[in-house]
C-alpha cells in the first residue's frame, strides 16, 4: 500500500468496543482492513443495482430432482442461458434432494433473471443467487484477508 489517505474516524466508546469485538472475531488483524472491506461491501452493494453491471456470481439451488420434470426444466433453461454460466456442480445431498451451484458471469441484470427464473421452477426449494460487482473486485486487486 503505497499510495494510502489516512482518514480519522470519530466512533462512541460502546461502538467501538462493539467493532473491536467483531473484528478480531473475523480474524481482522487491524481496523484499517476490515473498514476497507466494508467500503468495498457498500460499493458493490451500490453499483449492482444497475442491471447493466457487469457482475460475477453463484446460483445456488437446492431442488427435489423427483418432481415432475425439474431436472428437465432447469436444464433447459441453463442451456438458454449458456453465454452467462461458466461452471456448474451438482451434489446428491439424499435420496430426493440435490444441490447445484452455477458459476456466473454477465451483467447484474442477467444474472438476477436467470437466478429468478431457475428459483421459479416447480420443485426448487432454494434459489440464492450471490452477485458481486466486477469493478469492485478490480479495485480490491492486491487486497489480503
Amino acid at each position: 500500500m503505497d499510495n494510502v489517505t489516512r482518514i480519522g474516524v470519530s466512533l462512541e466508546p460502546e461502538l467501538l468496543k462493539s467493532f473491536d469485538d467483531l473484528i478480531e472475531k473475523m480474524g481482522y488483524e487491524a481496523r484499517s482492513e476490515a473498514i476497507r472491506d466494508l467500503i468495498r461491501e457498500a460499493l458493490t452493494k451500490e453499483k449492482i443495482k444497475d442491471p447493466e453491471c457487469p457482475g460475477v456470481g453463484t446460483i445456488t439451488l437446492v431442488y427435489e430432482h423427483h418432481k415432475g420434470g425439474v431436472r428437465e426444466r432447469l436444464m433447459d433453461i441453463q442451456h438458454q442461458h449458456h453465454q452467462v454460466i461458466s461452471s456448474s456442480i451438482h451434489v446428491h445431498l439424499d435420496l430426493d434432494r440435490c444441490l447445484e451451484v452455477l458459476v456466473v458471469k454477465g451483467t447484474v441484470g442477467q444474472l438476477q433473471a436467470l437466478a429468478d427464473e431457475l428459483g421459479a421452477v416447480k420443485g426448487v426449494l432454494h434459489g440464492d443467487p450471490v452477485i458481486m460487482a466486477e469493478g469492485v473486485l478490480e479495485e480490491a486487486e492486491g487486497h489480503e484477508h
